[in-house]
């Protein structure tokens, strides 16, 4: 009866069996120290973890503002490449232009010399073709290509008296010529065309025989064109020396 009955309750470990007794209640200022701690904790945790959050979004912000700037860059780059061509190629489209028009000008230029040249001899070459030696040179040239006992010479009607006055001649000479040439005796007998060179041409001959299947135009403006063909190269090295 004298032990005291508060030790009969006595509470025990669960484990060992052994006897405990229960921690002496916290104060309140251990508790506030506690509190604080783990508050002071918490802050600390969440400001780390704000701090990798804000690190992370920078870094991200960063790799995402040079992935745009880099992608940006490689646009302009690209649409400028784009532009240098398109440039580039209208540039080599004018200047072709510009030098085939430069080439084209330049041969119009020549072509229009050439044709001042062939107009200014035209009045010399027709007062020529009034000359009865030049006729009947004309006339012998033209009975040399066929080689027939009878051609028909065609002129101007202003010319028929003309031309008629050089058959005589021209006849006598053709034959010499053969004669001189080869050693055979070959005459042909001139006649006068019926038919008539325009009015327009500058003079000279046309030639025929087989009542004109076969002919030859040994007229001045043919000579003159034939002339001005040939002679071109030289006529253009002569005017055009730097061409």
């Amino acid at each position: 009866s004298s032990i005291d009955r508060s030790l009969l309750f006595v509470q025990r470990s669960p484990s060992t069996g052994l006897p405990f007794t229960e921690p002496a209640a916290m104060d309140s200022k251990e508790a506030q120290n506690q509190i604080a701690q783990m508050i002071s904790f918490i802050v600390s945790e969440a400001k780390d973890r704000a701090s990798e959050i804000q690190k992370k979004g920078e870094e991200e912000f960063s790799i995402e503002v040079h992935r745009l700037i880099t992608e940006q860059k490689e646009k302009i780059r690209g649409s400028f490449e784009k532009q240098a061509k398109t440039v580039e190629t209208q540039y080599a489209i004018a200047k072709s232009m510009a030098v085939n028009k430069m080439r084209l000008e330049k041969i119009k230029a020549r072509q229009e010399v050439m044709n001042q040249i062939e107009a200014d001899v035209r009045p010399s070459l027709a007062k020529e073709s009034q000359n009865a030696a030049f006729i009947t040179k004309l006339i012998v040239q033209g009975m040399l290509m066929l080689l027939e006992d009878e051609v028909a010479v065609r002129c101007r009607q202003a010319d028929a008296k003309l031309v008629q006055g050089c058959l005589s001649a021209a006849q006598t000479e053709y034959t010499s010529l053969i004669k001189k040439e080869t050693g055979a005796s070959k005459t042909c007998t001139l006649s006068i065309d019926t038919a008539l060179l325009k009015e327009e041409c500058l003079g000279g001959v046309s030639l025929s025989c087989f009542g004109g299947k076969i002919s030859i135009d040994n007229t001045v403006d043919i000579r003159l064109r034939l002339v001005m063909e040939q002679a071109k190269p030289a006529i253009r090295a002569l005017l055009f020396p730097s061409a």
